[in-house]
């Protein structure tokens, strides 16, 4: 019976003796149980690979392959290393289960005060383990130690299709590789797909409607609506507070309870749209056309305008009994034969408003700036107790 010593490939450690008997296919079989690889060749030390069982001789010593070139068990290297104190040699990682070969000074050089650098600059300090094939393990992962190794080989970043750079960001990281940092910092920044701020489409709108159920309540709270043609919709009950719906077309809308609060409705038409109940606090209306709105509900809800802006406005013709315009802003705005029956317009800026047969009956002006405004053909004479404080 022939026994030979059998070694993984490239490596003189942890041999296995076993006995030689039957074919190369057994040989095989029993070194890929030995050594806990998947043999599939074998050569003897000098290279030289065995095709038949029979070149064996007893005590060889043999190197098994998984189909890799046969590797130099590097004795003679490690002496002539020992001797001249080179840090150029050869070596192998098994970056959790993936083996890369590379270079001392790769690992160096490059980045002298990284880990990989303590690990493998002064042989043996760190105290590496090896497996059984003599690579150095390290327990990360290895698509993303990929990109690091090349970019410690040429300088480059380099990464392939489907490799998240936040997973290779974290492996610089760990590996302290700070020039390689901010490389991926910035590639990281320059792949995020850029931030949509452009308008909702009257379109894209009634697509959310239609998929809304009519109980539910609609938030469109802070959306851009600017420019969108939103003309004859069923907007009741939707909020759209701090919105941007300036350029909006909202004629015929029904924005019965809408929350207009803070939202952005310069230059907007809202002409013969149904306002009862609307909350537009401190809502920038400047320069919007409101004529002919109703905002008088007959159950009794009132529209609350309170501190919004609306310079410039024609609301000419809209019905706004018990409408609530404390503290607005309407300078130089038309409210030409407006029902304000009972409306609080107190510290309300009307300075050169047209009011002009209006229905102020019970309205609240006390405190309100009524310079330059325009008074003429009112339905009711107006009683200086609501203009006085």
């Amino acid at each position: 019976m022939r026994r030979v010593t059998l070694f993984v490939n490239g490596s003189p450690r942890n041999g296995k003796v076993v006995a030689v008997y039957g074919t190369l296919s057994d040989l095989l079989s029993v070194a890929s149980s030995k050594l806990g690889i998947k043999a599939t060749s074998v050569y003897n030390g000098k290279g030289g690979l065995i095709d038949d069982i029979a070149l064996i001789r007893d005590d060889d010593v043999l190197f098994v392959c998984e189909g890799e070139p046969f590797i130099d068990p590097q004795t003679d290297g490690r002496a002539q290393e020992e001797l001249t104190g080179s840090h150029t040699d050869w070596l192998t990682l098994n970056v959790g289960g993936r083996y890369f070969t590379t270079t001392r000074s790769t690992l160096v050089n490059k980045e002298p005060d990284s880990m990989l650098a303590h690990m493998f600059k002064d042989k043996d300090a760190w105290g590496n383990k090896q497996d059984p094939r003599g690579a150095f393990l390290i327990d990360r992962s290895p698509e993303y130690f990929e990109p690091i190794l090349n970019y410690l080989r040429h300088g480059q970043l380099i990464v392939n299709d489907g490799i998240n750079l936040l997973g290779v960001l974290e492996e610089a990281r760990f590996f302290g590789i700070d020039s390689l940092i901010e490389h991926l910092e910035i590639a990281i920044k320059n792949s995020q797909p850029a931030e949509d701020h452009s308008p909702i489409s009257r379109k894209e709108f009634v697509r959310f409607l239609l998929a809304t159920p009519t109980k539910s309540e609609l938030r469109c709270q802070g959306l851009n609506f600017s420019g969108a043609d939103l003309s004859r919709l069923d907007l009741r009950y939707i909020n759209f507070k701090m919105a941007n719906l300036s350029r909006c077309n909202l004629a015929h809308a029904n924005l019965c309870c809408a929350n207009l609060e803070r939202a952005d409705l310069s230059g907007s038409v809202l002409d013969c749209a149904n306002l009862q109940g609307v909350k537009m606090l401190c809502s920038n209306a400047e320069g919007a056309s409101l004529k002919g709105c109703n905002f008088e509900d007959p159950s009794g809800l009132k529209a609350n305008l309170e501190g919004a802006n609306l310079k410039g406005v024609d609301m000419e013709g809209s019905q706004m009994t018990g409408i609530n315009l404390r503290v607005a802003t309407l300078k130089n705005a038309k409210l030409k034969n407006c029902n304000l029956r009972g409306a609080t317009l107190a510290g309300t800026d009307l300075e050169n408003c047209d009011l002009s047969g209006c229905d102020l009956q019970e309205a609240n002006l006390r405190g309100s700036n009524v310079k330059g405004a325009i008074f003429e053909e009112m339905l009711t004479p107006l009683h200086m107790s609501q203009s006085v404080r």
